[in-house]
């Protein structure tokens, strides 16, 4: 099979590279959880924050910046008004904070399982450098056949 060189051998060469499918395989799954997360927002966060907060609706929260008042979000889009929907970035935001404490928890239980499974290679204690006069107790090269401080000779 001929190498293929130039841009198409490259872009190959690019492409097949684990770290870039793995993060192809993220971006994928990463889009399919947020759609969980924002349904979890819309369907289930939001319904019991508007029960909280006596009914009011974040999807209709709009300021119309034509000065008119409109009754709801969909009149002031039937007329054309150009409309602020900070509902909708409330939503969004409730979103990014779901999202972001789910990744944090996946990720601290990823490092809790990977530490617990890695074995921790214990290190072996170097070879130690000095030693002790037996005569003077100075602390001396290891090589040392002679103390330098009382100058006894050191047995081998």
């Amino acid at each position: 099979m001929e190498k293929k060189s130039g841009f198409m051998g490259e872009f190959k060469k690019f492409i097949m590279r684990g770290n870039v499918i793995d993060l192809a395989v993220g971006v994928i799954v990463g889009g399919a959880f947020q759609a969980i997360v924002k349904s979890l927002v819309d369907d289930i966060v939001m319904p019991v924050i508007s029960l909280i907060t006596k009914g009011i609706d974040f999807t209709e929260k709009f300021v119309a910046l034509d000065g008119v008042d409109y009754a709801t979000l969909a009149d002031a889009q039937a007329a054309g008004a150009a409309v602020i929907t900070y509902g909708n970035f409330i939503s969004a935001l409730i979103n990014f904070f779901i999202m972001a404490f789910v990744i944090f928890c996946l990720v601290k239980s990823i490092n809790t399982i990977s530490e617990k499974t890695s074995k921790k290679e214990e290190e072996a204690p170097a070879e130690p450098t000095t030693k002790v006069c037996p005569y003077c107790q100075s602390e001396i090269s290891i090589k040392a056949t002679k103390c330098p401080c009382c100058t006894s000779d050191l047995a081998e």
